[in-house]
């Protein structure tokens, strides 16, 4: 059995979110004739809170928020594995982590509502859920395929039993 790394497995499914997104809003920017448009509308959004609108070209836009993008995704891939890797040893951590996701997306769909009332607006609450959800899926598997007992312990924490 090969040995389990927080890091090179949080940084893969990182990765595996952040690529799956990214693809997402790629094939729904095509099919509306505007390639791109939705990293350079979050990127413009994220660098507007660095400053005032600098005339920054799309091609910088894109390429900054896609770095930012990515490390974001990688933060939260290796905040899951460790999750995984400590609930090996304390099993009652799912249980709160599965709490914790619901509360986050829960803020997430809040914090999604809300920006339509933003220049984001024009990025539907809907496909931006898809695009969370095709990443957590995503990710959620790799994750399961590399502990293949997190089903047990899962089931097991959700009980209310502890190990």
């Amino acid at each position: 059995m090969r040995k389990h790394n927080v890091y090179r497995e949080g940084f893969i499914a990182g990765v595996i979110g952040a690529t799956s997104v990214a693809v997402w809003f790629f094939i729904l920017d095509l099919v509306a004739a505007h390639p791109l448009y939705t990293p350079e509308i979050l990127g413009r959004s994220v660098l507007s809170i660095l400053g005032p609108d600098r005339g920054d070209s799309r091609l910088l836009v894109v390429t900054f928020y896609t770095i930012v993008h990515y490390a974001a995704f990688i933060v939260v891939g290796i905040i899951a594995t460790s999750i995984i890797h400590a609930a090996r040893k304390q099993t009652a951590i799912l249980s709160g982590a599965v709490l914790l996701f619901v509360v986050f997306e829960f803020g997430f769909y809040t914090m999604t509502a809300l920006l339509t009332e933003s220049p984001l607006g024009s990025l539907a609450w809907y496909q931006i859920g898809a695009a969370n959800v095709i990443a957590t899926v995503l990710m959620g598997l790799y994750l399961w395929r590399s502990h293949p007992k997190l089903g047990s312990r899962v089931d097991f924490a959700l009980s209310g039993r502890e190990s």
